[in-house]
């Protein structure tokens, strides 16, 4: 059973396209690795034709999987999202009270985080932490380095 997941419009359309190019580029390539690998004899002792169909299942099952997660994908309306409470799309101004350091985050679902980008996915440690926490309040996460304490600076979209 899946569940349910929240994307932006953007976020739908990326998945949209990398379905689409799986579909349209990928599979006909394997396709193609498979019959020229089928075409040189015996496939009892082919290495070349095993790869090809174990690259055509992995490619089957990121193609299920994507079009499971567009199944149950719920589109988020970015201009009725509240700013009085940490969830997701909200940018997040956090301090560190260890270090007085500043970050900021914006919480995106699982597909769409970028941390590169400073996107987190709403299933992390400090997003989970963070969501439905107001402006002001300190928090203790948990993360794979130890236990920090963040405090909420900004809350905006």
């Amino acid at each position: 059973m899946s569940k349910v997941s929240y994307l932006t419009e953007k976020g739908l359309q990326k998945l949209k396209s990398e379905l689409e190019h799986l579909r349209g580029v990928e599979r006909p390539a394997i396709s193609r690795q498979i019959a020229d690998a089928r075409d040189k004899g015996d496939l009892s002792e082919n290495a070349e034709y095993e790869a090809a169909k174990e690259a055509q299942a992995m490619l089957e099952l990121k193609i299920a999987r994507l079009e499971d997660s567009l199944a149950n994908s719920r589109i988020l309306d970015e201009s009725l999202i509240d700013v009085s409470r940490v969830q997701i799309l909200n940018k997040v101004k956090i301090k560190n009270k260890a270090s007085n350091s500043i970050m900021e985050y914006l919480i995106v679902s699982e597909s769409e985080a970028d941390i590169k980008n400073r996107k987190i996915s709403v299933n992390t440690p400090i997003a989970k932490g963070l969501l439905g926490r107001k402006v002001g309040e300190e928090v203790e996460i948990t993360v794979p380095s130890g236990k920090v304490i963040l405090e909420i600076v900004e809350i905006s979209r």
